[in-house]
């Protein structure tokens, strides 16, 4: 990356807020507002954005959100993320209301209907390394296939503050493949927090190997009659899964959304900020927007 350019801080916004609900909801902790608005959520939200903004100071923030459901994937394989929940139900609210508290620090809350926030990290990203540095903050590995010469990841860890930055460089040391062969990585191995099974009996350890001897999907293809005949059988008979659950893995870098750096600007206009988290009715968060972060 290069120190003189300004940077772009891509934040998943629901990777945050579902992080902050679960490590206090447990304890039932839900901090429920005068208004009988439960606000842990957002609370821990926003102290996990502050905390990322102190601790790697880019000049220009966004905020992708997933936008319901529903998305071309789910039309592709009805049974993607089939197996997680509904949202808990002191969560919903909390939808919506971190929305409005990212406004009032007068960044962009980005999303779009039938794609997923990490598409619309991937297009921006992509767009915006062309004249920035890029840095995407997520708690989801899956976004590391977006690794690039200026785009960086940073992945969540347990508690505030705590960070695994990647970059293609170290996920090659860590891997021994391109963050681009990720993709194939997992349309081998599945994924089954997503809900798709990539090729029955194929784990991570087997399909790292195949690409590192193969570099692809099209390059194990063509050796076939080369592999083991139980690792030849498996993918043989889970082919058309293959190649649909490489199109489920592949994050949509063309997606129309846009932010400029001008849109993404970070600007604090701190009375409005604090004016917002009086009516919210957080504490505590006051100290983490100092004097000098004034700049609107």
């Amino acid at each position: 990356m290069k120190e003189d350019k300004s940077t772009l801080l891509l934040v998943d916004g629901m990777a945050l807020l579902f992080r902050a609900y679960f490590a206090t909801a447990v304890s039932g902790q839900f901090m429920i507002n005068s208004k009988g608005v439960p606000t842990n959520a957002v609370y821990g939200f926003v102290k996990h954005f502050l905390t990322a903004m102190s601790s790697f100071n880019p000049s220009h923030v966004a905020v992708c959100w997933d936008m319901g459901s529903k998305t071309f994937r789910t039309e592709m394989f009805d049974g993607y993320k089939s197996n997680r929940p509904e949202a808990p139900i002191e969560l919903q609210p909390q939808f919506e209301l971190v929305k409005d508290v990212v406004e009032a620090f007068d960044v962009p809350n980005i999303g779009l209907s039938g794609y997923e926030a990490d598409d619309c990290i991937g297009t921006i990203a992509r767009s915006a390394s062309k004249e920035c540095n890029v840095i995407i903050l997520t708690g989801d590995q899956d976004i590391l296939q977006l690794l690039d010469e200026q785009i960086s990841v940073v992945l969540l860890q347990k508690g505030y503050g705590n960070y695994k930055v990647h970059t293609k460089d170290t996920f090659f040391e860590e891997k021994g493949i391109t963050p681009k062969q990720m993709i194939d990585l997992k349309a081998f191995m599945g994924d089954t927090s997503d809900n798709y099974p990539g090729v029955k009996g194929i784990g991570e350890k087997t399909a790292l190997k195949l690409l590192q001897q193969y570099e692809h999907i099209e390059g194990v293809l063509a050796h076939l009659t080369e592999l083991p005949k139980g690792q030849r059988t498996k993918i043989e008979q889970d082919l058309e899964m293959l190649h649909l659950s490489r199109q489920l893995a592949e994050i949509k870098c063309d997606v129309p959304v846009t932010c400029t750096l001008e849109q993404s600007h970070y600007k604090i206009n701190r009375e409005k900020v604090l004016a917002k988290f009086t009516e919210v009715e957080f504490r505590g968060l006051h100290k983490f927007i100092q004097e000098e972060q004034q700049y609107a």
